[in-house]
């Protein structure tokens, strides 16, 4: 089974967990990137006019920077993004929409400064059409990110 690990991080806390992750599974990483980089500005999501705001209540795409070769090869996808609005950034769905899933299997890990994992799962769904999300879970420092592993869990 060929695995690999897609992730987006605004601020590196999901990067981190995501080079963990690929390094102890032996999976291949691949970042995604929005083609216009994130500010700080961008991502403070207690300004209504922040641009994380505008994508989400406008339910925009946000044009991905790269491809994932071979991405028929991959059967397991874990996924990784932080938390934004209850579930994934806008740039995840696109990133999605992009690629054929039918007969993948996803785990999704997030990270989030307080909120929980939520119906996130339920609401990717429509954009991984024909895969089975097998786990998903707030992942909250590389130590919990590694018991997870250990326990077989992901």
């Amino acid at each position: 089974m060929k695995t690999l690990v897609a992730y987006f991080s605004a601020e590196g806390t999901t990067a981190a967990l995501a080079a963990e992750l690929a390094q102890k599974t032996g999976a291949d990483l691949f970042e995604i990137r929005p083609e216009t980089p994130y500010t700080a500005a961008d991502i403070k999501w207690t300004n209504p006019l922040a641009r994380c705001n505008r994508e989400k209540i406008g339910r925009k795409d946000v044009p991905v920077r790269g491809t994932v070769e071979n991405w028929a090869a991959y059967d397991r996808i874990y996924l990784g993004f932080p938390i934004w609005y209850y579930g994934a950034p806008n740039v995840v769905n696109t990133f999605c929409k992009a690629y054929d899933w039918q007969g993948k299997q996803i785990i999704l890990f997030a990270t989030s400064g307080g909120s929980g994992i939520g119906r996130t799962a339920e609401k990717l769904q429509p954009y991984v059409p024909g895969a089975q999300i097998l786990a998903a879970r707030v992942v909250h420092g590389v130590g919990e990110l590694a018991d997870w592993i250990g326990q077989g869990s992901c």
